[in-house]
């Protein structure tokens, strides 16, 4: 399974719309006979991938897969059937199919004679699709918040001048943490002011290809004129007419976009930890204080400390850039609000 697990994550794979899939085929002497994996939407599963490597050889092998083989037909036909078809006589899987509409295939297996073990290294190939497992659980697309600030928490200086609060290194990690997402979500205040790209881009700062984008979602009852940076054709963007981010993540969901990037001002952000609808935290923290300013977040209708929000605390990493001589380091805290 550890082996179908790296399959799963070969260089290149798309994090969505699909899950991840790795998959080994082993003799009935444990030896392998062929192996597979999911590149994306459309192309052959990770299943069908092995069989078609091992052609007759599979029959009477073992199939290890790191997700329950799925029960239907869509761009491509079911997993189950195609191992049944092929003679397999064992399917180990890790986790269960947790998408309503392709699930079903263990029963499939197991129905057809087909021995059938599932929960093999379950937590590790959870970690492999932390968002498409979060997103059919939930039914609404994993939120990340970013936020970039001073020790004391301020966004922007009082002349409401904010580059630049993060560091060139802090800058080149929020791109890669874009990268992990599928949505980059901001309000139309935003926009009107600060005019972002909101793209992904490479260490010298060069926007990746526009298949390599990620989708921009602006949110707001605002108008965005046409001339704003979000309406280029460096990536796909789409305007959501409302202030709710419930109405927003439930759009995005019905899109098939199953990881969200919150990167709105304080406004926005407060909605959505008002909302409970902020499931990750990463606070880029730069050495500097300026004592009055925007600040991060607005107001959570918090009076009191014994009501304060409070964060799990998952890593501290500190980002340098160059020599030390150059920009000071930042600090990025990633995080989880605690529901307790």
């Amino acid at each position: 399974m550890a082996r179908a697990l790296e399959l799963a994550q070969s260089p290149g794979v798309p994090l969505g719309p699909n899950p991840r899939v790795g998959t080994v085929l082993l003799a009935a002497d444990g030896t392998t006979l062929s192996e597979g994996f999911h590149r994306g939407a459309g192309t052959p599963h990770a299943e069908v991938d092995a069989l078609t490597r091992a052609g007759d050889r599979a029959r009477g092998a073992t199939a290890v897969v790191t997700l329950e083989p799925c029960n239907h037909t869509g761009r491509t036909g079911p997993c189950a059937r195609a191992l049944v078809d092929a003679g397999v006589s064992r399917v180990v899987f890790a986790q269960p199919d947790l998408n309503p509409v392709a699930q079903g295939g263990a029963e499939t297996l197991r129905r057809a004679g087909v021995d059938v073990e599932g929960g093999l290294l379950v937590d590790e190939a959870r970690a492999v699709n932390r968002a498409w497992a979060f997103a059919h659980v939930h039914r609404r697309p994993l939120v990340t918040w970013k936020l970039a600030a001073t020790l004391d928490g301020r966004s922007a200086a009082a002349d409401g001048s904010s580059r630049w609060v993060s560091s060139p290194a802090a800058r080149r990690d929020a791109h890669r943490l874009r990268g992990l997402c599928d949505a980059i979500l901001v309000g139309t205040g935003t926009v009107l002011v600060d005019d972002p790209q909101l793209t992904v881009r490479d260490d010298d700062d060069v926007n990746l290809p526009r298949e390599r984008q990620r989708l921009r979602v602006v949110m707001g009852r605002r108008a965005v004129p046409p001339g704003k940076r979000v309406r280029d054709d460096a990536a796909e963007t789409v305007l959501l007419p409302t202030r709710d981010p419930h109405e927003a993540l439930a759009e995005l969901f019905a899109r098939d976009r199953q990881h969200v990037l919150l990167e709105g001002g304080p406004t926005l952000a407060a909605a959505f930890l008002r909302a409970g609808l902020v499931d990750e935290v990463v606070a880029y923290l730069a050495p500097m204080l300026l004592g009055a300013g925007a600040a991060a977040v607005g107001d959570l209708g918090i009076g009191t400390i014994a009501d304060a929000l409070h964060l799990a605390v998952l890593d501290v990493t500190t980002l340098v850039t160059g020599p030390v001589s150059g920009p000071d380091p930042n600090v990025r805290l990633t995080m989880t609000p605690r529901r307790d």
